[in-house]
């Protein structure tokens, strides 16, 4: 038997449905989420929607579904 999988993912929590997640590692698994946020933001803006402003990580810390969680900002270009 092989040694177990590790898999990483990363949840977008102030763009409903969006994550990403990766074999190799959290930095991996940052770079997809980055792509998956312009992805929605893309698709968002097609379809008339509203993006929401981005949370402070500071107050989602606060709410017990992240209690335990790893947090990390990713940046994206804005065109």
């Amino acid at each position: 038997m092989g040694s177990p999988k590790k898999t990483w993912g990363v949840v977008v929590p102030d763009l409903p449905g969006c994550f990403s997640a990766a074999d190799s590692g959290i930095d991996e698994a940052i770079e997809n989420a980055k792509e998956a946020i312009e992805l929605w933001i893309e698709v968002a803006l097609e379809k008339g929607m509203e993006v929401p402003k981005p949370s402070l990580i500071t107050d989602l810390q606060k709410k017990k579904e992240f209690k335990s969680w790893i947090w990390a900002v990713a940046e994206i270009d804005r065109e």
